[in-house]
């Protein structure tokens, strides 16, 4: 297993791509669909299923490629990593939203740091965030190693689009995009309820895949 420090810095980077990926393709697609929100929202899928297809296969050797504090959460409670890492990797991980996000505005010539104004609210969208983090984690848990970066990958692509939060499915994704006033975003009080959600889905998750007794 790699020193922590290294792991650390993998979870950071990986974060802030992935959000940087995320809210870049978002403010792109927005602005070259002209007004067409399906169209904004296939470019936004294209590339994060890209990214993060990219992102597990780099950093997954070298910190597992988590990127989410649940998947954390969930792979230190099954003995996959130790526990006294959770807080350190979480914090990396929300570090590397944050700063992914500021790297996308920043590529777009908007504020570095903002607010979203992009509301999202209500039970529909919270249903469909505990469906897309159930998914998640669940594709995480069962899937074979070396499939892990595809089936994941291919999995928040179909989500985009079967869910309707649009599957954020991670509360790093949720904390970095509220600082993105974009196609991506979400309004901070939005943030909360979707951590909620997104944390029953993981439980959901585990419960379905609990190992049954000897």
């Amino acid at each position: 297993m790699r020193p922590l420090r290294e792991r650390l810095a993998a979870e950071f980077t990986a974060t802030g791509v992935l959000i940087g990926a995320v809210i870049g393709s978002g403010i792109m697609g927005e602005q070259l669909a002209d007004g067409n929100a399906a169209v904004a929202l296939l470019a936004n899928t294209g590339a994060t299923v890209a990214i993060l297809y990219v992102l597990i296969e780099v950093f997954g050797p070298i910190s597992g490629a988590h990127m989410n504090p649940l998947v954390t959460a969930v792979l230190a409670f099954r003995g996959h990593l130790e526990r006294r890492a959770i807080g350190p990797y979480v914090l990396a991980q929300l570090a590397g939203a944050a700063a992914g996000a500021g790297l996308a505005n920043a590529m777009f010539g908007l504020p570095v740091m903002q607010w979203s104004s992009h509301a999202r609210s209500g039970w529909g969208l919270w249903l469909g965030e505990v469906v897309a983090t159930a998914g998640l984690l669940f594709v995480v848990l069962r899937a074979p190693r070396e499939k892990v970066a595809a089936l994941v990958a291919a999995y928040i692509g179909a989500a985009y689009w079967f869910t309707s939060s649009t599957s954020f499915a991670n509360p790093a994704a949720a904390f970095g995009r509220m600082f993105s006033d974009s196609f991506a975003g979400i309004a901070p009080p939005g943030v909360p309820m979707f951590i909620v959600a997104e944390t029953i889905g993981a439980c959901i998750a585990l419960c379905a895949t609990r190992r049954p007794a000897a």
